[in-house]
């Protein structure tokens, strides 16, 4: 397999644009994923990765979505987003995922990432605003993969995310991406709608075919305006798609990449050990993107750094998390949730002004934290990047 991937890398992406991914996504957040580690030794909090919702505007309404879109919309303006990447540089930080909405919407975006050449960013995004011209210019800039999101096949597709010809529109997003020689990923939650037709070898092979170098699988999570909590998968479920990442990774010519289990296979939660946390549109600083309650804002006139060091909030979640369980708290347990964001007087961003009504509403659905069921990664590269440079850190004892 990473002989293949390897190939498949230096002869389908342009070379200016891998040695960009080498350097500053690979080699810099290798750097920033210790210098994260040092200062956790000090006593010091600054994250290593952050996400940014640029903007709540989006042209498509998925079930299971966190994101309302609100009168007027809510935005980054280009000048906090210039300061909150400057700051992060400043503690070493050089990796950004750039989420929304559908955040090719915004329209100073790319502006963001000509000012900022020595960072790498991950764009979330559907593809439909994907065009040609979109395309050459994130090969002209060259610090910025395309994460293009599938939810299903083709009528799946538009059940989920409420379009029509979703599917194909993306999958002429993903050729547009392979016309550039951009390196290019897709994201897909798996749910009971799709689990059948995503999470197989097929899929995984037809990605390969269109020119995908790395494929993102999360766990769906029923929350939002329309949570669809039918669409949940069972543990067993889980387990399986687990077991089956575990599989593809020694296989497919491409990344496999989740965000739920370490080396051994034990769960984990990102925000629980601290690696990232969230940007909202309207600056509020969230644990993660669907936990959508704050008790700061970038916008306060503080430094980032002071901010995400001093913050009782920020600390007091990852304590809670940590000692509740290793998977993900909003599945397992919505209601110590509810009860902790009540504790701490903790606002409300979604922009709906209910959101403690929906995790009462919320039932514990099936995780990723299954005791005595771990599945180590059978893959050396794989164990070796997620047991030193990804996750861990001691965060759970």
């Amino acid at each position: 397999m990473t002989g293949r991937f390897v190939w498949r890398m230096l002869t389908e992406v342009d070379l200016r644009l891998l040695r960009k991914f080498v350097y500053n996504f690979g080699w810099r957040g290798i750097r920033a994923v210790s210098r994260f580690q040092r200062r956790l030794k000090r006593g010091e909090f600054f994250p290593a990765f952050l996400f940014l919702s640029v903007t709540d505007r989006c042209n498509l309404a998925c079930r299971g979505c966190w994101v309302s879109q609100t009168e007027p919309p809510r935005e980054l303006d280009i000048g906090t987003l210039d300061t909150v990447v400057r700051e992060s540089k400043k503690q070493g930080s050089y990796f950004f995922g750039i989420l929304g909405g559908e955040p090719l919407l915004h329209k100073d975006l790319f502006d963001l990432f000509e000012r900022h050449p020595d960072c790498y960013f991950l764009l979330f995004t559907n593809g439909l605003p994907l065009t040609d011209s979109v395309a050459a210019s994130m090969r002209c800039l060259g610090n910025v993969s395309p994460l293009i999101s599938i939810e299903g096949l083709e009528s799946v597709s538009d059940e989920r995310r409420g379009g029509k010809d979703v599917y194909e529109q993306s999958m002429n997003a993903l050729r547009r991406c392979r016309e550039q020689r951009l390196v290019t990923g897709v994201a897909t939650s798996i749910c009971q709608s799709n689990v059948d037709d995503l999470a197989t070898e097929d899929f995984v092979s037809e990605l390969v075919d269109r020119g995908v170098h790395y494929l993102w699988y999360y766990v769906y999570r029923p929350v939002g305006p329309n949570p669809a909590p039918e669409l949940a998968l069972s543990a067993e479920q889980i387990l399986e798609l687990r077991r089956f990442m575990v599989d593809i990774r020694s296989k497919a010519p491409l990344m496999v990449v989740d965000a739920y289990w370490d080396h051994k296979g034990e769960a984990l939660c990102p925000a629980a050990v601290g690696i990232s946390h969230h940007i909202g549109p309207a600056g509020d600083i969230e644990v993660c993107p669907p936990i959508q309650f704050a008790c700061e804002n970038i916008g306060d006139g503080s430094r980032l750094f002071e901010r995400f060091n001093t913050s009782k909030f920020l600390a007091d979640f990852r304590a809670m998390a940590c000692a509740n369980t290793r998977g993900c708290v909003l599945l397992e347990e919505p209601g110590n949730l509810r009860a902790f964001m009540e504790a701490h007087d903790a606002y409300d961003t979604s922009g709906r002004g209910v959101g403690l009504q929906e995790l009462a509403r919320m039932a514990p659905c099936g995780s990723h934290h299954q005791p005595g069921q771990a599945i180590p990664e059978k893959s050396l590269l794989y164990r070796l990047a997620k047991k030193h440079w990804f996750f861990g850190f001691g965060a759970y004892g």
